[in-house]
């Protein structure tokens, strides 16, 4: 049975969201660092891909990039983070960038740039070899974040070096941490010899395991020198899928649902799973001081899907719906700014290349913004103020998703399952 949430308690998440969302920066470029920027709370962090086709060979335009970045500006987001640069995408996202900042002196904008990093036999047919990296294609990319950090030194303030490529799980191209360190130490020893900017930040954006905040199988000299070696630790959360695979902490006990409204189910469940992030960061912490380190964490992903089919939709735990992202966005907004911690929000846009053979599959569907522009419910505050006026994707204007009926989206909000069904 569908869950129909006040329309009270709606607004009330309406008003937090624009506490949350819409804070600007006052003073225009200032070409600011990777220290200046990192925690400032003046300038939001969100991951960002521009891909609008069911697949990556369907390039956006810097026309359509730039379309987004006005977008974006508008939002108050004024970091970006991007992935790999074996494509075209990133290089013209920061092509992008200046064009913007030639056409307008007050634009700002600035980019942490992503090296992808894999194993041998990474994305073949072949068997993946975890024990060696693929160091053409690896050592292409760290080529290419060099250059690119070099061209654009006003834009480019952090690079990261692999995602999620340490992380177990990633069982099609992880590598041991040995290979993250050796590029780690190699982009170092560039600063160090004048090569790239002092105030170029290294780091890794990883999974909080990979950083010794789980189980001891993580934990390696390799680790302890890498977490040594990089200017900040960049660690994903991802309580959204933990409703599946660690349902103890989401799902309700039967005594409590029944003691609560189907509305201040949902608040509850929310909350734990904004914890359960927090604790995550919290056990990074601690594994990074028993290795004798005190380096800035910073949340290289965190994010919250909208839409499900599958294991987070009405045939799994129930977690996938616009409600349920807004409530966690300000969470993680409302904590990391507390913290002065900076969090580059998974992601800006919808992307339906990740999951084409199921549009509505979630990994197409956490973006804060819909394919064709429209603002999902964490945004329509933005929308009622105006910040998108005369802005547009795709050729269509920005408007809110249901058409701005609360009633309608709160249709779709369902309250997590009781422990035991």
């Amino acid at each position: 049975m569908n869950l129909r949430i006040s329309i009270f308690l709606a607004a009330l998440l309406l008003l937090g969201a624009t506490t949350a969302c819409t804070t600007k920066p006052n003073s225009v470029s200032t070409n600011k660092t990777a220290q200046e920027l990192l925690g400032n709370p003046e300038y939001l962090a969100i991951s960002y891909g521009g891909y609008r086709g069911e697949t990556r060979d369907e390039q956006p335009t810097i026309v359509q990039l730039k379309e987004d970045l006005l977008i974006m500006h508008a939002a108050g987001i004024r970091i970006l983070r991007t992935y790999n640069l074996q494509l075209d995408h990133a290089p013209n996202v920061l092509r992008a960038i200046r064009e913007l900042k030639e056409e307008d002196a007050s634009f700002e904008m600035y980019v942490m740039l992503g090296a992808w990093i894999d194993c041998k036999n990474a994305w073949t047919e072949l068997e993946p070899d975890h024990s060696q990296e693929s160091i053409e294609n690896n050592e292409s990319e760290i080529q290419k974040a060099v250059k690119y950090a070099t061209e654009f030194p006003d834009i480019v303030k952090v690079i990261a070096v692999g995602n999620e490529a340490m992380v177990h799980w990633a069982a099609s191209y992880f590598v041991h941490p040995s290979v993250i360190l050796k590029y780690v130490k190699y982009l170092q020893e560039l600063k160090s010899m004048g090569k790239l900017s002092p105030d170029l930040w290294i780091t890794s954006s990883d999974n909080f395991a990979s950083w010794g905040g789980a189980e001891d199988a993580y934990h390696n000299e390799s680790l302890t020198e890498l977490i040594h070696a990089v200017d900040y630790i960049s660690m994903h959360t991802y309580p959204f899928h933990d409703t599946h695979y660690n349902r103890g902490f989401w799902e309700q006990d039967a005594i409590f649902s029944d003691s609560l409204s189907d509305s201040l189910q949902v608040l509850a469940a929310m909350e734990r799973a904004a914890n359960y992030a927090k604790g995550q960061y919290e056990s990074v912490k601690r594994y990074m001081h028993t290795v004798g380190a005190d380096k800035p964490i910073h949340i290289g992903e965190t994010g919250w899907a909208t839409v499900s089919v599958g294991h987070y939709g009405e045939n799994g735990s129930f977690a996938a719906d616009e409600y349920k992202e807004a409530l966690y966005y300000n969470a993680m907004r409302e904590w990391t700014e507390k913290e002065g911690m900076s969090c580059f929000y998974f992601q800006a846009f919808d992307e339906q290349w990740k999951d084409p053979n199921h549009p509505r599959g979630s990994e197409n569907h956490f973006g804060l913004f819909t394919i064709d522009g429209k603002a999902k419910y964490a945004f329509w505050e933005l929308v009622d103020q105006g910040a998108f006026e005369g802005l547009g994707r795709s050729g269509q204007p920005i408007t809110k998703t249901f058409d701005g009926d609360v009633e309608a989206l709160m249709e779709t909000v369902r309250t997590p399952k009781t422990k035991g069904h």
